[in-house]
Parts: C-alpha cells; sequence; structure tokens
C-alpha cells in the first residue's frame, strides 16, 4: 500500500526542491500511526552485538536527522533504524541550498553539515518512545564550532546510553570542516578510548550500549590499517562502512550537479563502499561484526554486501528515487536468494571478501 502511495506522490515531491521534499516527508511519517512492524521470515534474522534483529536491511542516519519518527519507520519493516546525527548543541548546518538529486546517476549529493536541534531534543523524543519494541540507534557527531570535539562525542554517548541500543561515532563526515581529521589513528585513539569510557560509566547498572564506528570510503588501505588496529584495541564493538564521498566518479551523468561540494551517496557509491567492507572484513578478522553502507539499492546489492562481509546493510538514497516499498523488495529478493542456493546468511557472510576487496565486483 505505501509503496503504491510512494508510486502517486513521487512526481510531486521530486517537483520540490529535495531538501523541502524530505522535510514533507518526515511530516508525513509523523502522522501516520504506531503500527507494529511486520513478521519477518525466520530466515532473514541475525543476531549481532548480542542483539536479535529481525531481518538484515536498516535506515542509515541522516533520514531522521531529528530523532522524530523511529517507530513510524520500523513499522515499514526495517529491521534496525539509525537516527541522527546529533550533535551537543543545536545547530544549523550550511546554508541551503544543500541536498541535491542526482537523478540519472540515482544518487545524491548533501553538504548538511551536521544540523542538527541538539542533544536536549534529541534526549526527549528518544525517553518518549522508551519500552517500545525495535532496535534504534543514534549516530553522534561533533560541533562544528567545538574546541574539544572528543568531548562532545564523550558527551552524547554519556547522555544518550539506556535511550538508544547502539550509538555510531561519525567522524567521517565530509561536511564537518575538520571532522575526518579524527580518523588519524592517535586523535581515533583518544576518541575512542574517551568515549567507550563515557559509555562504560554512563551504563554502570544497566545494558551496555553497543558503540560503533563509522569510516569514510576516502582512505587509504594504510589508513584502514590503523583504524581497524586501533579500533580493535580499544575494543570497539564494529565498524559502519561506508559513510558518503567526496569522490565523483567520470561515470556520473549529472554532469552540472557533480560539481556541487558534499558527500555523494547512492548508486556510485556502491563499488567504493563494497570493496572497502572487504577489505575492512579480510583485516578485522570476524573479531567484530560490520554494517554496509552504501548504494544498497535492491536485494542484489544487500546480498553482495553480506557476502563482502556486512552482517548487517543499510540504505537511505535508493529510498528517494524507489520509496518504502524497496524494503519488502529486499527482504523477499534475500529470501528467494536463500532458497535458490540452499544457505543461510551466516553461511554467505564474507564469502566473496576476497574477490571483492581484488576489484571483483
Amino acid at each position: 500500500m505505501i509503496g503504491a502511495l510512494f508510486s502517486l506522490a513521487k512526481p510531486a515531491l521530486h517537483a520540490l526542491d529535495a531538501e523541502t521534499a524530505h522535510q514533507l516527508t518526515i511530516r508525513g511519517l509523523s502522522l501516520m500511526p504506531i503500527s507494529p512492524a511486520p513478521v519477518d521470515d525466520a530466515r532473514l534474522s541475525m543476531d549481532v552485538f548480542g542483539k536479535h534483529f529481525p531481518n538484515p536491511v536498516g535506515l542509515a542516519a541522516g533520514f531522521d536527522k531529528q530523532c522524530e519518527v523511529p517507530d513510524q519507520l520500523l513499522g515499514l519493516g526495517f529491521g534496525f533504524v539509525e537516527l541522527g546525527g546529533v550533535v551537543p548543541k543545536p545547530q544549523e548546518g550550511n546554508p541551503r541550498p544543500r541536498v541535491f538529486r542526482l537523478t540519472r546517476d540515482e544518487a545524491v549529493i548533501n553538504r548538511f553539515g551536521l544540523n542538527s536541534e541538539g542533544l536536549d531534543a534529541a534526549r526527549r523524543r528518544l525517553a518518549n518512545r522508551r519500552g517500545r519494541p525495535g532496535i534504534v540507534g543514534v549516530n553522534i557527531g561533533a560541533n562544528k564550532d567545538s574546541t574539544d570535539r572528543i568531548a562532545d562525542y564523550a558527551l552524547c554517548i554519556e547522555r544518550l546510553c539506556g535511550l538508544a541500543d547502539f550509538l555510531t561515532i561519525n567522524v567521517s563526515s565530509p561536511n564537518t570542516p575538520g571532522l575526518r581529521d579524527l580518523q588519524g589513528e592517535a586523535f581515533l585513539d583518544d576518541l575512542l578510548a574517551r568515549s567507550l569510557d563515557a559509555r562504560d560509566k554512563a551504563d554502570q547498572g544497566r545494558r551496555k550500549t553497543i558503540v560503533l564506528l563509522k569510516i569514510a570510503p576516502d582512505i587509504s588501505l594504510d589508513t584502514l590499517d590503523a583504524i581497524v588496529a586501533t579500533a580493535l584495541r580499544r575494543g570497539i564493538d564494529g565498524l559502519t562502512v561506508s559513510n558518503t564521498t567526496i569522490a565523483r566518479p567520470d561515470s556520473l551523468k549529472e554532469k552540472a550537479l557533480a560539481s556541487e561540494t558534499g558527500g555523494l551517496s547512492g548508486r556510485p557509491l556502491f563499488v567504493p563502499s563494497t570493496k572497502l567492507l572487504a577489505e575492512t572484513f579480510l583485516r578485522v578478522e570476524r573479531k567484530i561484526p560490520l554494517i554496509g553502507v552504501g548504494g544498497v539499492d535492491s536485494a542484489e546489492a544487500a546480498w553482495a554486501k553480506i557476502r563482502a562481509g556486512a552482517s548487517l546493510v543499510q540504505l537511505y538514497s535508493a529510498m528517494v528515487y524507489k520509496g518504502p516499498g524497496l524494503i519488502g523488495d529486499i527482504k523477499r529478493g534475500l529470501l528467494q536468494t536463500l532458497e535458490n542456493e540452499s544457505t543461510s546468511l551466516a553461511q554467505a557472510l564474507g564469502r566473496d571478501a576476497s574477490a571483492f576487496a581484488q576489484g571483483r565486483l
């Protein structure tokens, strides 16, 4: 039903600028009654991070930035949703226009700059849904004008523990000046140490909050080596691979829009992000789980992410073009693949990582 409604609404939404269309979408979801998520086939379930995910298809951060509609999104059939990014103090982000549809490429460029209503607003909304079912995470960042960005992450973790199932440390957004510098080995070591210490202190007497690290696709393999080594040494719970890219592939058809600054997401990100995912899987040696993000727009793409080493996958940009019906399409396609190949998600996990790392995608 909702897929059919999107087909009717898509021409009108795409006639608007992308940010206004998105705001209307969030508003429409907020008016929907909260309904239980559809029951998934047990073959799609995954036990990851000590939690039971009903299916491996999640919503990536950036869609529900202000933590307004997590339960409505879960009701669409996602196995989990990630909200945010949330930063301590409210900030407007970059000037509009700051998001662009590359329609012929099925891609998006954004330079939002972590626009956020701030930590207090996020806490209030998350507290109001306490006790409801569904796995919900929050992507966290640092304020643009912060003099101690690591302290910003620690504060977000301290105040969101107990209100979210997982928290994702975002050091890979290309739209906050200097943020990606925190992926450097010395900075990252300090960041993870202080962040995990904040989690451990806040979680005393409660269930442990999962802390993940989200990395950029535009890193060298030497940098990846350092990130993985630091993450494993500090005891991070998992890695999310990857954020948007600052690269502009020659294959892009929307040449004029491709010149806009910001992070590129959608179909063109699939190959580089999946290759990096495979490289990461080979380095972590199954010691921690991975979430695969970037260009997931079909069951085939989701299946490739799993074979590259992702225990879970996330999507966002493809929803702009294919709507919420895509969630069910991916789940049905995965089930058909499992049946055709007489296998399971666990058995397929990482089986083609070596080939994908060598570029044989």
